[in-house]
């Protein structure tokens, strides 16, 4: 059994089973990570407002029969919309550590340009998949694509993340 200790960005939680709750984590030390709270959900739970989304929190887990959470204390409350967080679970991939995104979400305000440029989805250069334009102004999760408004309104509202072309900006 192995025990790591690390800070963490809560990103999504979703209910397992009665009274249990999947969490995924974006680790300083060990990237996205997702992993179960037993007992999570008990009306007198005491990990449970340790482990919100948004949460900045120091988080002890161990790999057993998949990843367990063991312990949690929150050490900050970052002002991230749930929407963002749950996206940027749904785009990062387990296991891969970034500290350009650990610092971004941790210490600046955080912006979908910034976290696409980071995880190699540069903004800058993008072209509508849909009819070719360049002024993209949305990002599409599930084929990981730009979009112009106009292409973007025909996909699903809740897998799309609205990108300011950075060309049209300035940063």
């Amino acid at each position: 059994m192995q025990e790591y200790v690390t800070h963490a960005i809560v990103l999504n939680k979703e209910p397992l089973r009665d009274q249990d709750g999947r969490y995924s984590l974006f680790t300083e030390r060990f990237g996205k990570v997702i992993g179960k709270a037993t007992s999570s959900r008990k009306i007198t739970s005491k990990l449970a407002p340790h482990l919100e989304p948004g949460t900045l929190a120091r988080v002890r887990f161990i790999e057993q029969k998949g990843t367990q959470i063991v312990d949690a204390l929150k050490v900050d409350r970052l002002p991230h919309s749930y929407l963002d967080l749950r996206f940027l679970s749904a785009l990062l991939p387990e296991g891969q550590p970034e500290e350009n995104l650990w610092e971004l979400l941790a210490k600046q305000p955080f912006s979908w340009v910034d976290a696409l440029q980071i995880l190699g989805w540069d903004p800058s250069d993008a072209v509508c998949m849909g009819c070719g334009a360049a002024a993209i102004s949305h990002f599409y999760i599930p084929r990981q694509e730009f979009f112009c408004s106009r292409c973007a309104s025909k996909l699903r509202k809740d897998a799309i993340i609205l990108v300011v072309n950075p060309s049209s900006h300035d940063l």
